[in-house]
């Protein structure tokens, strides 16, 4: 993975966002995808699952629904927990469906930099092989009460 992003970047991002539909969402709370959107939910975001498994069930209060294009509301973040070779559909359809999507995050481990480069030319931010809450604890100060060097400096003298 060749990109890189700005601490500004990625707060910015995590700041201006207040809603998330996670792609690839699991019931099983062992899984990344469930413990991330949890997570994502505790913080304040409004979660929206996506994953045509759990279609009409209840997860983090909302329900889940099969596609984006059946999302009740728009979001700003689409977070995509599939695989590289299946992000590029993912990201078609958020576009298709999404037309005020203002970022795409692919998961750790997820990257497609054709849909990127065709998400950016519409205007969408792209954020590839991170995972939002990790960015959120580390950006945020909750990796330093676990006792983490997260390099943020948090006061001045």
């Amino acid at each position: 993975m060749s990109e890189t992003y700005s601490d500004q970047h990625l707060r910015d991002i995590l700041r201006a966002t207040t809603s998330v539909a996670v792609v690839g969402v699991s019931a099983n709370p062992v899984r990344p995808s469930y413990f991330v959107a949890r997570y994502l939910s505790l913080k304040g975001f409004k979660v929206y699952p996506v994953n045509p498994v759990y279609d009409g069930q209840k997860l983090f209060g909302a329900p889940v629904v099969a596609s984006l294009a059946d999302l009740p509301v728009p979001v700003d973040m689409v977070d995509i927990f599939r695989r590289s070779d299946a992000a590029g559909e993912v990201v078609d359809e958020a576009l298709e469906a999404l037309p005020d999507l203002k970022t795409i995050w692919m998961q750790i481990g997820v990257t497609h930099p054709e849909a990127a480069a065709k998400a950016r030319a519409r205007g969408v931010t792209v954020v590839q092989d991170r995972c939002p809450k990790i960015e959120y604890q580390r950006l945020f100060g909750e990796l330093r009460m676990g006792g983490f060097n997260t390099g943020i400096i948090s006061s001045k003298l």
